[in-house]
């Protein structure tokens, strides 16, 4: 789902501007911290890298695949209409 790295990033931010306050309530704020960023993330609808570079890949093959159909039906056109050409 969420990179652990970005969520230990938002929360070393976080400790930093909240200073040196009590352990217990940075612990709390955190863990809501958290749980609001997940849940935003979640609506977000967010993908993965791996997920977008494979749609990426079957998008560029399925482009590949379009533009040859296109090519093949004008041939196909031009030959079954010749005098058109003209």
């Amino acid at each position: 789902m969420i990179p652990s790295k970005l969520l230990e990033g938002l929360n070393d931010q976080l400790t930093q501007l909240l200073g040196e306050g009590p352990k217990r309530t940075q612990q709390e704020i955190r863990n809501s911290i958290n749980l609001i960023v997940q849940s935003a993330f979640t609506r977000l609808e967010l993908v993965t890298r791996d997920e977008f570079d494979t749609q990426q890949e079957v998008l560029m093959r399925t482009r590949a695949l379009v533009d040859g159909l296109e090519q093949r039906v004008a041939a196909l056109e031009a030959s079954a209409n010749p005098a058109t050409e003209a």
